[in-house]
């Protein structure tokens, strides 16, 4: 990249342009996508790379040079499998906390058993997804053909990594990434009655009017109970430790150290009344203790504490055995309190859960299950999408520092209809994407070969921790090494281009995809904020200014209020705030394959003809290249065995004048 061939110089002519603005060649990317640099950690998550390379003449009749490349990732089939492992153990747990209610009123204790037996069938289920996903080895694509396989159905649907490294004549090189994957969707399931956000609103609705029947919790006031819980359990042990410290202290007869460890066990959670009044009594017998000692001291201080019979270092052997023997049996109740504490708050969740679970059988657990399908599909994507971001930043200290003062932007272009079942998929998407939301990144030192990354959490919260070797490692902030969890800030713009989103405008109902942009633009707004109070203006890419930014974010939001027919500027809008705030890139419709790759060869072009002074009387001509030659249309042969687009004639005419194939690249029926 960047050299010209043996003979060939670098000024054109028009002449010549016709027969040069063309794929150059293609290649085979032995060194893996990472390229010159050889990154191990990035090659271990990355296959099978497609790479094509390309001239096309700049607007001052020069040659800019383009690699395209296409990769598989083996976190397709690493982060599904591993949080399927981390549900059983979590279905596991719940399931032993409902065992441990004891003995419950034959009501109470038949709805247990009911809740039991079903739970166990979701978890067999998992587990036998888990044991199929364990013969795929060193497997990372999933087509889409297969989207509809039950065994594979917690997979991601043909996710790679698209790239563009530029060099341009007088401009500096650029590289400009894009992870394309199937819409995050139930598909096996199906969406006869809809996706998930429509099935959530019905169920939730449903339980709130049957609410008589079982007590009712919000999912706001469970989750909250459980974070209580949460924190109950961090306490304990610390409770403990510091109650180990205070006999520590009292064995030693250290006045100091006795009053310190008391400070820290009293600042520790005095809100339940029986472990308030237990250290109560604690603190009051210190006082006492402390009372005593003060008056010995005085009196012994009149004589020569040495001559004195039975003394140890100035301090009674029996004074000091008094301490302990006096405070064990207080710190001993102490402790009892703190444990009853802990057990009845897990009876007390377990005890809610029971009812949660029961008001809903086995609705409940279908949409957990269709929850999780979609989630590990989205999961999978944001951890690839996490990993290469951080790998082409690693030497940006204004990008590092962002990554842990604000958090991380991923902006999600959608391409998907709102007529029959792709609106069902847009309803999954939009879940799946807002689920991200529970999701913390942490970046680690590796200290091993396995840079796979490592999930821990459960459904509520989960932390990815992202395995750097040691020299990239000391490249990060303090704060970054030091194990600051980095924040994901996820948001979807959809627009739908196809016949059915015609279909959609005209006879049906585009309300779901108005309501899905107007909400994540005003999520996106919240992220510009948090950037423009968090972070210094210098921090902005050398490019752009805050100004700029602000005037594309209103021109977006003119754009999402206009309720434009296919507006496919509200796409290039949210992608350009997108790249310009540093964010990871995704753009999705039904499988990836075909919408999709119109979508990033023309991002691409764009890019070229803004960014790079891509001549304008080839962007067309470099447009049809890229779709008839470039690693897009192996994308369609890797998923179907065919170097044909699935668009007919008819179809084509219902979209947007970019979004269309040249001739003789399509014309196979959609998978």
């Amino acid at each position: 990249m960047g050299e010209l061939e043996d003979g060939e110089t670098d000024h054109i002519t028009t002449d010549a342009q016709d027969q040069k603005c063309a794929l150059v060649r293609e290649c085979t990317a032995t060194e893996g996508i990472s390229g010159k640099d050889n990154l191990p950690s990035l090659n271990a998550v990355l296959k099978n790379p497609i790479c094509k390379l390309y001239r096309f003449p700049t607007s001052d009749n020069k040659w800019m040079r383009i690699r395209e490349q296409m990769a598989e990732t083996t976190l397709s089939f690493h982060v599904p499998k591993e949080l399927i492992s981390l549900h059983i153990k979590e279905d596991m747990r719940r399931n032993q906390e409902l065992k441990d209610l004891g003995e419950l009123a034959p009501h109470w204790d038949n709805m247990r058993k009911s809740v039991i037996a079903h739970c166990d069938q979701m978890l067999s289920m998992y587990q036998d997804t888990l044991a199929e996903l364990g013969k795929h080895t060193g497997s990372s694509f999933k087509s889409s053909c297969s989207k509809g396989e039950k065994t594979l159905e917690f997979i991601p649907i043909n996710l790679h990594l698209q790239r563009m490294h530029v060099h341009s004549p007088r401009l500096k090189d650029a590289l400009y990434d894009v992870i394309t994957v199937g819409a995050p969707a139930a598909h096996f399931q199906g969406f006869k009655n809809g996706g998930l956000r429509k099935l959530l609103s019905k169920f939730e609705a449903e339980r709130r009017n049957t609410g008589y029947q079982c007590i009712y919790y919000s999912p706001e006031n469970t989750a909250k109970a459980k974070e209580v819980l949460s924190n109950i359990n961090h306490l304990q042990p610390l409770i403990s430790s510091h109650a180990d410290l205070l006999l520590n202290s009292a064995s030693q007869h250290s006045p100091d150290s006795l009053k310190n460890s008391l400070k820290m066990l009293s600042e520790k959670d005095r809100v339940w009344a029986n472990v308030g009044k237990s250290l109560n009594c604690v603190i009051a017998m210190v006082d006492r203790l402390l009372e005593k000692d003060n008056s010995s001291s005085s009196k012994e201080g009149e004589n020569d504490p040495s001559a004195q019979p039975g003394l140890l270092g100035g301090v009674p052997a029996h004074g000091r055995e008094d301490w302990y023997e006096q405070l064990y049996p207080l710190v001993i109740t102490l402790k009892d309190c703190m444990g009853e504490v802990v057990t009845r708050a897990k009876q007390s969740m377990a005890f809610v859960l029971l009812q949660e679970l029961a008001c809903g059988l086995p609705q409940c657990l279908m949409l957990t299950l269709r929850r999780d399908i979609v989630f590990s599909q989205a999961l999978a994507g944001l951890v690839c999408g996490f990993i290469i971001k951080l790998h082409t930043g690693l030497h940006d200290q204004g990008f590092l520092q962002q990554l842990h003062t604000v958090g991380l932007l991923v902006q999600y272009e959608g391409l998907l209809s709102t007529y029959s079942e792709e609106a069902g998929m847009l309803e999954d998407m939009a879940v799946g994407i807002s689920d991200l939301q529970k999701v913390m990144f942490k970046v680690i030192e590796a200290k091993s070969e396995d840079f796979l990354p490592i999930i821990t959490g459960r459904r509520e919260h989960y932390v990815i921790e992202v395995q750097l070797p040691a020299k990239m490692f000391e490249l990060l902030p303090q704060e970054i090494k030091e194990g600051k969890l980095l924040r994901m800030y996820p948001v979807l713009f959809n627009v739908g281009i196809n016949e059915q989103q015609t279909l959609a405008e005209r006879f049906g109902d585009t309300t779901l995809q108005e309501n899905i942009n107007q909400e994540n633009l005003e999520l996106l707004k919240e992220y510009y904020k948090l950037f423009t109070e968090k972070m210094p203006p210098d921090c902005l890419p050398h490019f752009q200014e805050q100004n700029d930014l602000k005037g594309l974010l209103e021109n977006l939001h003119q754009n999402i209020q206009a309720k434009k027919r296919k507006n496919v500027e509200i796409m290039w809008l949210a992608a350009t705030i997108c790249r310009k705030l540093n964010g990871v890139r995704f753009t999705c419709c039904k499988s990836a394959k075909d919408r999709t790759s119109m979508s990033v060869t023309l991002e691409q072009c764009s890019i070229l003809r803004d960014e790079h002074q891509l001549h304008k009387d080839f962007f067309i001509r470099a447009l049809d290249c890229m779709r008839r030659e470039g690693c897009r249309i192996e994308n369609v042969l890797k998923n179907v065995k065919c170097r044909k687009y699935a668009f007919n004639m008819i179809q084509l005419m219902a979209f947007p004048k970019y979004y269309r194939p040249p001739e003789g690249t399509y014309g196979k029926a959609d998978t």
